[in-house]
């Protein structure tokens, strides 16, 4: 497990301490106001936006720390919410961090990590634009005197109502030193020419803002507001990318150990055929195979973090790999959870079947479970195609035995 920080403890005593009783009734959503106040509450204890800058008003862990940390806010569907440690917020606070100007940082990531506003990262498009292939970008940013155009549809704009920013990824063409590829943009989401349109509803509801369509009609975004370089949007979307699997990751494990702790009170509570649960090889069984689930995804995540940390084209590579195997083992311990409790597992008696909801999405979300095999495989394949040309053996040549 990652190097456990003072962060992560006080992060679990506040989550099970604070936020925890204020959570709001199955299938209720948390006020603003209330999200509000246990943020300054969060503020007050320490553990608010442990992963944003020092010197924009965040703790400032490294990323090889954020899991432990990410996990234990998780163990509450709002507290990564609370810490200010949710997506897409902290997914464009890293990109923020990493690529953006001074200036660009002081109007625009300032005030994310403070939490006086929410932003999105606008890249999926209606078929057949970008989604699972992001090299079918279609929304396009045309030069102009002292900046650009940025015209196009987006959809499934995950906390597009109420964000005060968008980053915009955009394809350009050749102007200048920059060649043709997409481009990142930032832009404020009450300028001229943007249209949030119909939300789309989802089984989840832990992302606030909903997933809307948004409309850009010839927005003016000056040059000050491109976010890096233009033409290197792509390279850009990878420094997000990769922690953003992996913090969804932690996050929902943090849950699932939640699910699995009322799985195991259940089992320790209940007896049946004249035993407690937990003495029972079907119970044990699924109870087994949770941990095992927790703890290779625990352990796959300090990996992938450990390879982000070294380098870019590492780290990408694992994290992929990370988010498939979390995604999916996630979803089998809650549903075990759920297996387990019973009737009450379905009910709104306990929030279990709510949690499952929340997950679900996740092996669609930054990827889809199939994309990234896809991908992985294929990393796979060139590997070692190119290990054999440099020399190693062919492995699945039959060779003649003597007799």
């Amino acid at each position: 497990m990652s190097a456990r920080s003072e962060v992560a403890d006080r992060t679990r005593s506040f989550v099970r301490e604070v936020v925890i009783p204020a959570e709001p009734a199955w299938g209720r959503t948390l006020p603003d106001a209330e999200l509000a106040r246990l943020r300054a509450l969060a503020r007050e204890a320490g553990v608010f936006a442990p992963h944003a800058p020092t010197a924009l008003g965040g703790l400032g862990l490294p990323l090889r720390e954020w899991s432990p940390v990410f996990q234990e806010a998780g163990y509450s569907p709002i507290g990564p919410a609370v810490l200010n440690a949710m997506a897409p917020d902290e997914g464009n606070m890293r990109l923020l961090e990493v690529v953006a100007s001074d200036e660009q940082q002081e109007r625009y990531l300032r005030p994310l990590v403070a939490g006086d506003v929410r932003s999105v990262f606008a890249m999926t498009e209606p078929h057949p634009g970008a989604g699972s292939d992001p090299d079918a970008l279609a929304t396009t940013a045309r030069r102009v005197d002292g900046g650009w155009l940025v015209s196009g549809e987006k959809r499934f704009i995950s906390g597009a109502e109420g964000a005060a920013f968008a980053i915009v990824m955009a394809r350009t063409e050749a102007t200048g030193d920059h060649g043709a590829g997409a481009t990142m943009l930032l832009t404020p989401m009450d300028a001229a020419g943007i249209r949030i349109g119909p939300s789309i509803g989802t089984i989840e509801a832990a992302i606030a803002g909903g997933h809307p369509y948004v409309r850009f009609d010839d927005v003016f975004v000056p040059d000050a507001d491109v976010l890096g370089a233009p033409g290197q949007g792509f390279r850009y979307a990878q420094v997000r990318l990769g922690p953003a699997r992996l913090t969804h990751c932690m996050r929902w494990l943090g849950l699932a150990r939640r699910a699995q702790h009322t799985a195991l009170d259940r089992a320790n509570g209940r007896e049946l055929f004249g035993s407690p649960l937990a003495d029972l090889g079907v119970a044990q069984a699924l109870l087994a195979d949770s941990e095992i689930d927790l703890a290779t995804s625990d352990a796959v995540i300090d990996a992938a973090a450990a390879a982000l940390e070294r380098s870019d084209r590492e780290g990408a590579a694992l994290s992929s790999i990370a988010k498939v195997h979390c995604s999916e083992a996630v979803w089998r311990v809650i549903d075990r959870a759920v297996q387990l409790c019973g009737g009450d597992g379905v009910s709104s008696g306990l929030p279990l079947i709510q949690y499952l909801n929340e997950v679900r999405p996740f092996r669609i979300y930054d990827g889809s479970s199939e994309t990234h095999r896809w991908a992985i495989a294929r990393r796979a394949s060139r590997a070692r195609a190119r290990a054999v040309a440099a020399g190693e053996p062919r492995l699945d040549i039959a060779v003649r035995g003597d007799g």
